[in-house]
């Protein structure tokens, strides 16, 4: 079962049980584990939700892992700075997990509504297929292609600052990059690529600086795109493999769902959504995925403290008791 909003349509969509059509696909960080919803997209009730959405049906969390601490997560970043530091790399996309299990019983539906309400330009999420159950909302375009004109569309979105702080040096190098990770791969497949000026995107309490592109691809071209594109550097960071090494190496827990991305796919379009602003739901825990892009200049408290406003994305918008 699943139950989702796309930006800015306050609609209520689910799929029905055709067997012959996989429209809503989530594929893990690490593209080694896909989770599809067969049927054709349709609009769905509020109230249908309210009675599919019941955490009986969730599973209990058999991990009993426990997230980093805050000296954990300091010492391994400092570990991971000296590594970009030595490499030269532009950035480092490093995550963490944070284990929330304060609560009694979770009402699944009403976080959704509430998270749906925060976040009404993301791409906002529940679904649980029996042994795996995630929520998340995040405005994230990986790709966008028009069926009908061949326009593919997408974004670099990197930086995170509280909506009322100003940019500094640090985030506008941390953005540089990805754009132009983008605009190389697009190269590829058009010689006419539209590329906007940089300018603030909003999602809830925090900003990132966006950057927009647009371009017309051969349709059969598109799968090998989005292979290419993933990860972004605003999820993994440059150069790509060197980065995923890292990543592997560093973090705690694998990422699963976390970083990777979501396919829509209508009669007159597809759709790719960053997993981003995410978490696996429990019976009694909540696992809340977080990370930050890493520079040479960051700041490890600093970055401990974005990783802690991001968690809240998902944990203000908890209904629990």
């Amino acid at each position: 079962m699943i139950y989702f909003k796309l930006p800015f349509d306050e609609q209520l969509y689910s799929t029905d049980k055709d067997q012959h059509l996989n429209s809503v696909s989530f594929y893990s960080f690490d593209r080694q584990n896909q989770i599809g919803f067969e049927g054709t997209i349709i609009q769905a009730g509020e109230q249908n939700a309210s009675q599919d959405l019941t955490d009986t049906l969730l599973l209990k969390d058999q991990n009993h892992c426990e997230g980093e601490t805050k000296d954990e997560y300091i010492s391994t970043l400092e570990n991971v700075i000296e590594v970009i530091k030595e490499n030269r790399l532009p950035k480092l996309v490093y995550s963490r997990r944070k284990i929330f299990r304060d609560f009694i019983q979770i009402n699944l539906s009403e976080s959704f509504k509430n998270l749906c309400a925060s976040y009404p330009n993301a791409f906002r999420y529940i679904f649980n297929d029996g042994q795996n159950a995630w929520m998340g909302a995040f405005s994230e375009v990986l790709g966008r292609f028009s069926k009908e004109t061949h326009q593919f569309e997408t974004m670099a979105l990197a930086g995170t600052l509280p909506v009322s702080e100003e940019w500094s040096e640090k985030e506008i190098e941390e953005q540089k990059p990805v754009a132009s990770y983008i605009q190389n791969i697009l190269n590829h497949y058009s010689d006419e690529v539209q590329q906007s000026e940089t300018y603030d995107h909003i999602s809830g309490n925090i900003k990132h600086l966006r950057t927009d592109f647009t371009t017309h691809i051969q349709p059969e071209d598109l799968d090998q795109l989005i292979r290419e594109l993933h990860p972004t550097p605003a999820v993994c960071g440059i150069p790509k493999d060197f980065c995923i090494e890292n990543i592997e190496k560093y973090e705690k827990f694998p990422r699963e769902l976390y970083a990777g991305y979501i396919k829509i796919e209508t009669e007159k379009s597809i759709q790719y959504f960053v997993n981003l602003r995410c978490a696996r739901l429990y019976q009694d825990a909540v696992h809340i995925f977080v990370g930050g892009g890493i520079t040479a200049q960051s700041n490890p408290e600093k970055e401990w403290t974005e990783t802690e406003l991001k968690s809240e994305a998902i944990l203000k918008n908890l209904a629990v008791s």
